[in-house]
């Protein structure tokens, strides 16, 4: 069975999470996250509500086991999931938000097409150069800065395509494009920009709980209207990943909770600092696993 399935079936806190979604939503995001199509699943409006969804289910079960984080950051959506964590919003305005967020950015993904791209073995200021000096051949940015030698880009499809052909010249291990639907964290996706701002100017931040670490600036902050602001720059601003964690190691962190499906991220961390734990904790056995 699929994403967050055996949280639902063994974890009453993941179920009520799974249940609320599945009553306030137009589609049937339980049965999907479930059970597929694979290919509704790809689909951003569909992905985005989903990871969201999981990543809070996952977070009420590591709390209902006395894992209660101190300090939080969150990749692209993820973010969103975050700013529930450290109590900015409601999960359920963050359910609002992420599903404005993730039809906004199919749409834009259909009227301003782009693509995207993975290099691997070039450093971010190289690759952050490489960009600049494509800017006369269309819009192409760098939109993840992963971990140390993985940085993805972002943008025109035909900018993106001169710039894996640049990158493999310049001495990149690999430059491949990625499986994608639209040019995310690009200027290709500002027509999304209104209608977050619309969905944000409707939802209540609070004072963050416990400080947040954003992927635009880096810097931990607890300031709602900042976050709000953020959130909002993030869509056409590259995920700053690497210094996020770097921040958090900063901070005083030495083990780390990966809510939500998969472990990307702690493949990532390896990468920045092999000294920091990262825990699984998108299905019962990993959360079980861990130390009560």
């Amino acid at each position: 069975m699929g994403m967050g399935h055996d949280l639902y079936e063994a974890a009453p806190h993941a179920r009520e999470v799974f249940d609320l979604a599945d009553d306030l939503l137009d589609i049937e995001i339980k049965s999907l996250c479930f059970n597929g199509p694979e290919e509704l699943l790809k689909q951003t409006a569909v992905t985005q509500p989903g990871i969201f969804i999981h990543s809070i289910a996952s977070l009420k079960v590591l709390e209902s086991r006395g894992h209660t984080p101190n300090i939080v950051a969150g990749h692209s959506v993820g973010e969103l999931a975050a700013l529930v964590a450290a109590g900015v919003m409601s999960f359920e305005d963050g359910l609002r938000v992420v599903c404005i967020r993730g039809q906004a950015m199919q749409t834009a993904g259909k009227t301003r097409p782009g693509a995207m791209a993975a290099i691997l073995g070039l450093s971010d200021n190289e690759i952050t150069q490489l960009c600049n000096d494509l800017k006369d051949s269309g819009h192409v940015t760098p939109a993840n800065f992963n971990c140390p030698g993985q940085v993805v880009i972002s943008g025109e499809a035909h900018a993106v395509t001169k710039a894996i052909e640049k990158a493999k010249k310049n001495g990149a291990k690999r430059a491949l494009p990625l499986p994608v639907s639209a040019a995310f964290h690009s200027t290709l996706m500002q027509p999304a920009v209104n209608a977050l701002i619309e969905i944000l100017n409707d939802v209540p931040f609070a004072q963050a709980q416990i400080p947040v670490v954003p992927n635009v600036t880096t810097e931990p902050t607890r300031d709602p209207a900042k976050l709000k602001d953020l959130l909002i720059q993030q869509a056409v601003s590259p995920v700053r990943w690497t210094e996020s964690m770097q921040t958090l190691i900063t901070q005083g962190v030495t083990q780390a909770f990966e809510v939500g499906p998969g472990n990307v991220l702690k493949g990532l961390m390896r990468r920045i600092d092999r000294n920091i734990t990262v825990n699984e904790t998108g299905t019962m056995e990993a959360i079980n696993k861990l130390t009560p």
